[in-house]
């Protein structure tokens, strides 16, 4: 069995009572259930929030970048079922990012 430890979280009875039928119903344990979701959270949150700090580190270096404006143009033609061209990438700049 895989090494694991103790994580202690507090949850509303409502949350608990779907928990207990969700063990029951699945024939899991409810601590099986709740590492899978917290797992599951960990996870796509971590790679979210990677991707976020990679995009502020390419802005920070200075592109490339769609100015807001013009996608927003972009897509309301194609939402009015328009034929715009996408948008191509702005002139290089400097990003006003803050940490």
């Amino acid at each position: 069995m895989a090494e694991s430890t103790t994580v202690t979280i507090r949850v509303s009875p409502e949350l608990k009572s779907k928990l207990e039928a969700l063990a029951r119903n699945t024939k899991r344990s409810k601590s099986y259930l709740a590492a899978e979701a917290l797992a599951t959270y960990v996870d796509a949150n971590s790679w979210q929030l990677g991707l976020i700090r990679d995009r502020i580190n390419e802005a920070d270096a200075g592109g490339p970048f769609v100015e807001h404006d013009s996608v927003a143009r972009w897509l309301d033609s194609l939402a009015k079922g328009g034929k715009a061209r996408r948008p191509g990438p702005a002139k290089a700049r400097k990003s006003k990012t803050r940490r």
